[in-house]
């Protein structure tokens, strides 16, 4: 028995092996995940790499250029801008997860119920056009400033504003998927509802959520850092990508470096996800993957 199995498992793990071998054959794909996983590194070893605290303020450092000592220079305060653009790197990053995952969930339950009850395609659908309607930004801007502005709201109010575009996906492919055969057959058979949303309609679901999911990631990011840059994000004191360009902006000419290097780090985040994103929507559509 055990080697009826391992002789099953054979076929998907060679599968995944060859397509992880030529998702990483293309060269953008392969140069987004080394940046991004840079990133990721990065912040998970915040304490460790960052020289200086992201907090400690030392005035007889104020403004000072990149050098030696100070990487990427210091800020008003004198505070280490290399630090303070790693430890806000992790701030981006669990924003962006968090959004991914919440919207995830919103979305994708939207999405099914539209697509696979009559009765709640419309109401749901009208929803999410009217969601969609306004601009994401300006949409974020109403939800934080009418709950507060805080980590959990900024995470809270992304995922409502970007929920729906999952859920228009989910909801159009859903809409195909259940008038399949097989979808018909376990009708036939007695299966639950559920089971079937589960395990015949979720499952095939999987790749356009998750490339959807690649450039919720970094939309989520940018517009985490939009909402700092307007002093709607997290506490002032905790540094953000979008605080510090905020910050920096009074001292252009100046002392450019405080803007500079975190909006270097906004744009190869950003980029090196989209580049991901790319690659898989291009590996996991068959009709793109044919021109390949």
């Amino acid at each position: 028995m055990a080697d009826i199995a391992t002789t099953a498992q054979k076929p998907e793990v060679s599968e995944r092996s060859r397509f992880l071998r030529r998702l990483l054959k293309r060269k953008t794909v392969a140069a987004g995940l080394i940046v991004l996983t840079i990133f990721v590194l990065l912040a998970v070893l915040a304490p460790w790499i960052a020289p200086y605290s992201p907090t400690k303020l030392s005035i007889v450092n104020r403004l000072k250029p990149p050098s030696e000592l100070f990487w990427f220079g210091t800020d008003e305060f004198g505070r280490d801008v290399f630090s303070r653009t790693i430890y806000a790197g992790r701030l981006s990053l669990l924003v962006g997860a968090a959004v991914v995952a919440l919207s995830a969930v919103i979305g994708v339950t939207m999405g099914l119920l539209a697509g696979f009850f009559q009765r709640l395609d419309t109401p749901i659908a009208r929803l999410i056009d009217a969601m969609m309607a306004f601009p994401d930004i300006l949409l974020a801007i109403a939800l934080v400033a009418a709950l507060g502005p805080s980590l959990t709201t900024v995470i809270v109010a992304l995922s409502i504003v970007y929920s729906p575009r999952l859920a228009r996906i989910v909801r159009a492919s859903t809409l195909v998927i259940r008038e399949l055969p097989y979808v018909e057959a376990a009708k036939a058979l007695g299966i639950s509802t559920f089971h079937i949303m589960t395990r015949h309609v979720l499952r095939n679901l999987v790749s356009p959520i998750l490339v959807q999911g690649t450039f919720l990631f970094a939309s989520a990011m940018l517009a985490e850092a939009g909402l700092s840059f307007l002093g709607l994000g997290v506490s002032p004191e905790i540094p953000t990508w979008g605080t510090m360009i905020s910050a920096g902006r009074q001292y252009i000419g100046q002392a450019d470096w405080m803007t500079y290097f975190p909006g270097f780090a906004i744009i190869l985040s950003v980029l090196s996800l989209q580049m991901v994103g790319d690659g898989l929507r291009d590996m996991l559509d068959p009709r793109l993957r044919k021109d390949l």
